[in-house]
């Protein structure tokens, strides 16, 4: 499955929405103003709250909460690389690595891909694909967790250049 995720440009908030292949929006998310740290709601197609990620400002690299109902589910820290992007996952057996320079992700659980993310160039605001490879048992919790996942690298990217 695919979900395309899109800032909204001019607005004093970040502001996206996800939408699937078919062009339907799936996730509206909108940023906190006037917080410390990067903060995300993620809302549902109907505008209830379905996650929230939270930037944890003390440590030396990029590191956000994500919940989901509530509950924190994972916690994602920037681990520190000269030439491309590593991320750790607490709270899940997952990893993400990527190139930096390419904005090309791949999320995996041991040796097998669950997601891939690429950022659009040439585009306002900024633009990602996520292709997802959905599990048997709750895909729709799966791809939520995945699209926080791919938000919280968006927001390390932009805490890291300030």
């Amino acid at each position: 499955m695919k979900l395309y995720l899109k800032q909204q440009v001019f607005t004093f908030r970040d502001k996206f929405t996800a939408k699937n292949a078919q062009g339907d929006d799936r996730y509206f998310i909108e940023g906190r103003v006037f917080t410390l740290g990067k903060q995300l709601h993620v809302y549902d197609e109907n505008g209830r709250e379905a996650a929230f990620i939270r930037q944890k400002l003390m440590s030396f690299m990029p590191r956000f909460s994500i919940e989901i109902g509530g509950r924190e589910v994972c916690e994602i820290t920037q681990r520190f690389q000269l030439f491309r992007n590593d991320y750790m996952i607490d709270g899940l057996p997952w990893y993400l690595e990527g190139d930096f320079i390419g904005h090309e992700y791949a999320l995996f659980n041991g040796g097998q891909t669950i997601m891939r993310l690429s950022k659009h160039w040439f585009t306002w605001g900024d633009s990602y694909e996520l292709d997802i490879v959905p599990p048997a048992e709750n895909p729709a919790y799966h791809e939520l967790l995945c699209l926080c996942i791919a938000l919280a690298v968006d927001c390390a990217m932009c805490v890291r250049r300030r």
